[in-house]
């Protein structure tokens, strides 16, 4: 018997895989959600499974990112990386992730948790939500626009409403899976503990 997945889901092993055992499970570590914030931020304008597709790339070519390693990267390092056909070369993206890195260190040094400040956003707890249709999934909620406003004020880039809720529903802040997906269960145990 066929699983019942989310509408999203093309046929695409890597992305079905994506879909069954990383987006939507909850998420806390300060790092992993750095790294993902500054994925989905590549996606802007195009497909996420064009980045998931360069996921190994970027983890590469971004040391893993390590925000240490990221915030020393200069001009020369932003040329190298455009050179890079694994990655999408667009100069103001591959500095986001220089910008962002820098951002999250400067957060680090003011004594403020990531996660915790990313979390709050939701109370600390994940939102679970009940849609039966894609229709009625969201694009971006006034969550994810105070998350979006707040990344920006402390130097973040390519954290818009509708990036910040797509990060927000791929770490497990929001269960937007829907009800009939195969998925949906076992994320809203993963999340209530």
């Amino acid at each position: 018997m066929e699983l019942i997945r989310c509408g999203w889901v093309s046929d695409d092993p890597l992305y079905r895989k994506y879909h069954d055992d990383v987006w939507g499970r909850p998420q806390w570590d300060s790092k992993t959600l750095f790294a993902k914030l500054c994925l989905d931020g590549q996606q802007a304008g195009l497909s996420w499974i064009t980045i998931l597709k360069k996921q190994a790339n970027y983890e590469a070519a971004f040391y893993d990112f390590d925000p240490d390693k990221i915030a020393a990267f200069d001009e020369s390092d932003v040329e190298r990386l455009l050179l890079n056909p694994g990655i999408v070369r667009n100069r103001l993206k591959v500095w986001s992730i220089i910008k962002n890195a820098r951002a999250y260190l400067a957060m680090v040094e003011q004594g403020e948790d990531f996660s915790e400040f990313l979390w709050k956003f939701v109370g600390g707890t994940p939102i679970q939500n009940r849609w039966t249709d894609l229709s009625q999934v969201p694009a971006s909620t006034p969550e994810s626009d105070a998350m979006s406003k707040a990344l920006k004020k402390r130097g973040f880039s390519f954290v818009g409403s509708t990036i910040c809720y797509a990060f927000m529903q791929a770490v497990g802040m929001v269960n937007d899976h829907l009800v009939q997906c195969h998925c949906y269960e076992t994320v809203s145990r993963e999340e209530s503990l």
